[in-house]
């Protein structure tokens, strides 16, 4: 019945410094939307919506809050271009590179935070 996640909401305090990590680290794109007034980061067939906390969204989940999304992103390059970003970026890598299971089988995987704390894992499948 499902077919594939088209996109998910994060919700964020800091607009600017989540639109610089993922566009700067994780290199998806900016896409604004409705004349400009909302705004989602786009990457392979899916994005991230962005709700900044205090502005109305409707509908939105019955409660949002930042810093508490954990998710995987599967890479469209080697894990370790990945790596070399977060690296470049001064980014924390909290666990990994090491073995998980993905939807579709083993993935070799990174952990790291956003601005928000929101746990981020990077994976590639082996």
């Amino acid at each position: 019945m499902i077919d594939r996640l088209d996109h998910f909401v994060l919700t964020t305090a800091q607009p600017e410094e989540i639109i610089r990590f993922y566009t700067g680290v994780l290199g998806m794109t900016l896409e604004t939307f409705r004349n400009g007034q909302r705004m989602a980061l786009r990457f392979g067939r899916s994005k991230i919506n962005i709700h900044v906390q205090g502005k109305k969204y409707e509908p939105k989940a019955h409660a949002p809050g930042i810093g508490t999304l954990d998710f995987c992103f599967i890479a469209s390059v080697p894990l370790e271009r990945v790596i070399d970003s977060l690296n470049t970026h001064q980014v924390a890598i909290i666990e990994g590179p090491c073995i998980k299971t993905g939807a579709m089988g083993e993935i070799r995987s990174v952990y790291f935070r956003d601005p928000d704390l929101n746990l981020v894992e990077v994976s590639e499948y082996l």
